[in-house]
């Protein structure tokens, strides 16, 4: 057995109270929100050294090391740009620390290197992704992260000399890029990593070759923290794209031609409603909308300057939400999810429906990248038994061809899936996978790992986890209940678990749980939950309001104090999804939720691994530190309360290799100690 000390890590208390909205709030651990403090280093070292003397001591753990390396260590394609018969992508190697940057010359060609991040001697945490290329394919925009900062730097490159040109955008958020027509030049908006005090949002010009401090204004959309600006890039024009987040969030779109002496002529002006547009065919504005359509539809902007524009449909509005949209070539492909199953329809650039692409149930098929000049689309599939695998459809010969597979080595045929419905609490209907073994699925009560998102809109449909598929290999049964606040079922399924509404995510979820444990496929003493990011949030909620019915739970980069994640980086744009602690109706549905307000001294918490890190610049790691420090103080249970925490760590998934094997080996070791699985 591992062996823990008697107590975690002392956690010094100092007490700051508010009064917010005639509510008086104690926060004992505000001083765990200062990342860089001496005192919040010297524990977080403690904390480090607390959760590997129960890591570390944990049978089989060189086993589960092993079979994670053999999972994780595969060749790997993503990020597929397209010019013209070039290929540009990001490719690892096996036994390889990081990804590189490749080439392949037409869809048959050889793969040839173009970075390997390792040759710049800055250690195995920095990563490199491919952007953009110039329209005749001589220039390459890449960014270049260290650790899992959302944050970069940005960077480009003469494909044909393999030189790094001297114009470097330095750390930030790169909102928009746009390579000049003639590949002289480029067009970009970058907002500096740290927030300045006066923030200004601009579009400039950069002539290649010049100092970048000599860059000329082309736009100026305003200054402010709720203010954010985007280019919208076409092969004739570019598009200026502003937000303005508040209780609503609002947008404004502007038109410019390359190197026109007019200013950018205003197209849409305050829309309150989705508005994503895409420049084609020279002078073409197509947008996605859910003006008059809650399920979205397509539509071509019809300019009406100095008046409001008008939308024709492309393809109307239907009885599903539109999940994504590409143009390739001379074709619009459209995903939809039906009945959980996912359709891509292809259609012509005058709306007319001419094809769709094949897909299976019990698959996801997610639209990648697609080259309007190139003719190619790339898109994705997988299932919870089957791994990654980009497909590559020419839009010319409509024939469909694997680019690359993940070959895992895992036997998949031994993974079974089902799908059944259980009551959420209220009496709606909850659509739930279930896999495992065919006989874990068959009958039995069985460790059980569960989770879910239920929030943003975002679908949860089938994928491949190296988590998951461990788990699956030790006897676990795996549990995907489709909670509200994801849009699995449509706009209105979102809208059910949003805002103020946001607890129904988490009754639901705990309706799941409750049907595993009725219906004699689980117990508590058996049942974990897991979750990152939004499903961090949703572990913490569901831990503090039924901590009874889970015997473990991995709760990553997640939001926790709900009452200041806006106060945060540049978290007050979800404002939208969670409301703010600032208006009085939303302080009391976020009071009544916030994990790190929910815990209470003397409850017997479940084992609780939470994972973060000093570069989530998404969901700030103060949530971790402090709601690791309450729990450690209030649980009084024998199950441990740990923080598994780098100062890598961040929000992206970029880090080398040998820190997600050991990162992974760490939650699957936690996991099988608690639900006492043999690796």
């Amino acid at each position: 057995m591992p062996q823990l000390r008697e107590a975690p890590p002392h956690s010094r208390v100092q007490e700051v109270t508010e009064i917010l909205h005639g509510v008086t709030i104690t926060d004992p651990y505000r001083w765990l929100e200062d990342q860089s403090s001496l005192e919040t280093r010297c524990w977080l070292d403690a904390q480090s050294q607390y959760a590997g003397s129960y890591l570390d001591g944990i049978p089989g753990r060189e086993r589960i090391r092993a079979r994670v390396r053999e999972l994780l260590d595969i060749e790997t394609y993503d990020s597929i740009q397209q010019v013209g018969s070039r290929y540009l992508f990001r490719k690892r190697v096996c036994g390889r620390e990081q990804a590189c940057l490749f080439l392949r010359e037409g869809s048959e060609g050889e793969d040839q290197l173009l970075i390997d991040p390792a040759e710049r001697g800055t250690g195995p945490y920095t990563a490199l992704k491919p952007l953009c290329a110039s329209a005749d394919g001589r220039l390459l925009l890449y960014e270049l992260k260290v650790g899992g900062e959302r944050t970069a730097t940005f960077e480009l490159l003469d494909i044909a000399t393999r030189t790094p040109l001297p114009e470097i955008l330095p750390r930030g958020f790169l909102r928009g890029f746009a390579f000049a027509p003639d590949g002289r030049s480029f067009y970009y908006v970058h907002e500096p990593a740290e927030e300045p005090k006066q923030q200004l949002h601009a579009a400039y010009h950069h002539v290649l070759g010049e100092s970048l401090s000599n860059d000329r204004e082309v736009f100026f959309a305003g200054e402010g923290r709720f203010l954010r600006l985007h280019i919208v890039a076409g092969r004739e024009q570019l598009g200026f794209l502003v937000y303005r987040f508040g209780e609503r969030t609002s947008a404004d779109f502007y038109l410019w031609r390359f190197g026109s002496n007019r200013p950018p002529q205003r197209l849409i002006e305050n829309a309150e409603y989705k508005f994503g547009p895409r420049l084609i065919e020279g002078k073409r504005v197509l947008a996605i909308t859910d003006c008059n359509a809650p399920n979205l539809r397509i539509v071509e902007v019809h300019p009406r300057w100095g008046g409001v524009p008008k939308f024709v449909d492309l393809i109307p509005s239907s009885d599903v939400p539109i999940r994504s949209w590409l143009v390739a070539g001379d074709k619009i492909f459209v995903s939809y999810l039906r009945k959980l199953k996912t359709e891509i329809h292809i259609f012509d650039l005058s709306g007319h429906h001419v094809a769709e692409l094949p897909s299976e149930e019990g698959e996801t098929v997610r639209l990648t990248s697609g080259s309007e000049t190139g003719g190619d689309l790339f898109y994705e599939r997988e299932s919870f038994s089957q791994p990654l695998e980009i497909c590559r459809y020419s839009v010319a010969s409509g024939q469909t061809k694997s680019w690359a597979a993940r070959q895992v080595p895992l036997n998949s045929e031994e993974i079974a899936t089902t799908q059944l419905w259980f009551p959420a609490a209220d009496g709606t209907p909850i659509p739930m996978y279930l896999v495992g073994r065919p006989e874990i699925l068959a009958s039995g009560s069985h460790p059980t790992v569960m989770t879910a998102y239920g929030g943003y809109g975002v679908s949860m449909t089938p994928q491949f986890s190296v988590l998951v598929a461990f788990l699956l290999e030790q006897g676990c049964l795996f549990a995907l209940p489709n909670i509200r606040g994801g849009s699995e079922l449509g706009v209105e399924w979102h809208h059910a678990a949003r805002r103020r509404s946001k607890p129904v995510a988490w009754s639901d979820f705990l309706a799941a749980a409750e049907w595993l444990i009725a219906s004699g496929r689980s117990e508590a003493g058996k049942l974990a939950i897991f979750g990152g990011s939004h499903s961090g949030l949703l572990v913490g909620a569901a831990i503090t309001a039924r901590p009874e019915l889970f015997r473990a739970a991995l709760c990553m980069v997640p939001l926790l104090d709900m009452l200041r994640y806006h106060l945060f980086d540049r978290a007050h744009v979800w404002q939208e999804e969670f409301g703010t602690a600032d208006n009085a109706e939303d302080f009391a549905a976020l009071l009544a939720y916030s994990p790190y307000h929910r815990v209470r001294s003397g409850v017997a918490y479940p084992a609780t691994m939470i994972v973060s890190g000093d570069c989530d610049q998404n969901c700030n790691p103060l949530h971790a530190r402090k709601m690791t420090a309450r729990l450690q103080a209030a649980n009084i249970s024998e199950h441990p309360i740990l923080i598994d925490y780098s100062r890598y760590r961040g929000h992206s998934p970029v880090l080398p290799l040998s820190a997600r094997v050991e990162a992974l080996t760490d939650r699957l070791a936690f996991f099988c100690q608690e639900l006492g699985l043999t690796a």
